[in-house]
Order: structure tokens, then C-alpha cells, then sequence
């Protein structure tokens, strides 16, 4: 599935949403959305580790959880804010999500290039508004940060 920039924009913007939600609640301000054909939502979901007290929340999941089941996942798209990590990379190789588009990458780059190399179209828009709720978050929340990216110092 190939997405123009409006497209890819306007899925992106869900994800936003959903991350700027999860800042609102004093969580990790990642958001994702999981699209099928035409672009439709299926499942959106946000980090909510910090709020559910659960380590396995993250935005990847809670969106794939939200679109429920489905016989393939090929011709779906992951939209995140950031980078996935290896537990959400693993999540969309193990279905066979077809496609992850990256808000950014800069702040954390989890395991999109495996997923690349692994036949995933992986896109990074290098989005000014994601690697900004991720910075002034961090820089807020350092300890929650290190936490969920496994680095706890």
C-alpha cells in the first residue's frame, strides 16, 4: 500500500492526537493508529504505561489491540510517533503489518531498520511536532523516559 503526503499527513495527525492525549494524562506522549485500506481507522491507541501502571501498554499495541482481530494484517499501516521499539517491531513483524510510518526517529530509533530489512516499507516524515512532545517531554520526565525505553539509570 503507497500513501501520497496528504494521506500519510492525515494518518499521522490520529497518532498526534492520541500522543497529545496521553501528555494530557501525565503518560509517555507516544500515539499510534493502525489504517487499512483507504486509509480507514481501525484502532488508535497511546503509551499508557504511566497511567494503566502496565509496562506493556505501549501506543503500537494499544492500536493493534483496538482494531481487533483480523485474518491478515498485510494491508494495514502502523502510524507512530516514534520510532517503535523492538516489543512493538516484533508485534508488527510477527503479524505482517505491511507498512510503519515514523513521526520521527530522532529521540529514540527502535527497531524500524530491522523491520526494513525484513521487507516492512518503512517511512520517517521527521515531523517537527512529534520530536517536540517527545523533547519537552523527556526533558520534563527523564526518569519515566529512561524507564520505557528499558535504560533505567
Amino acid at each position: 500500500m503507497t500513501t501520497d503526503r496528504v494521506t500519510t499527513e492525515a494518518m499521522l495527525a490520529v497518532a498526534v492526537e492520541e500522543a497529545e492525549l496521553g501528555a494530557a494524562e501525565g503518560g509517555v506522549p507516544i500515539g499510534a493508529a493502525l489504517f487499512g485500506p483507504g486509509a480507514t481507522v481501525l484502532g488508535r491507541g497511546r503509551n499508557r504505561r504511566v497511567q494503566d501502571d502496565d509496562p506493556a501498554t505501549h501506543a503500537e499495541t494499544a492500536a493493534f489491540r483496538a482494531a481487533g482481530r483480523r485474518p491478515s494484517y498485510r494491508d494495514t499501516i502502523m502510524v507512530t510517533t516514534l520510532s517503535p521499539c523492538w516489543y512493538c517491531s516484533g508485534l508488527v513483524r510477527q503479524f505482517g503489518i505491511g507498512e510503519v510510518i515514523i513521526g520521527e526517529a530522532a529521540s529514540f530509533s527502535g527497531g524500524h531498520d530491522w523491520l526494513a530489512d525484513n521487507g516492512v516499507r518503512i517511512t520517517v516524515l521527521d515531523d517537527a511536532r512529534c520530536a517536540e512532545l517527545m523533547s519537552e517531554f523527556i526533558t520534563r520526565r527523564p526518569d519515566v523516559w529512561f524507564e520505557d525505553i528499558g535504560e533505567v539509570r
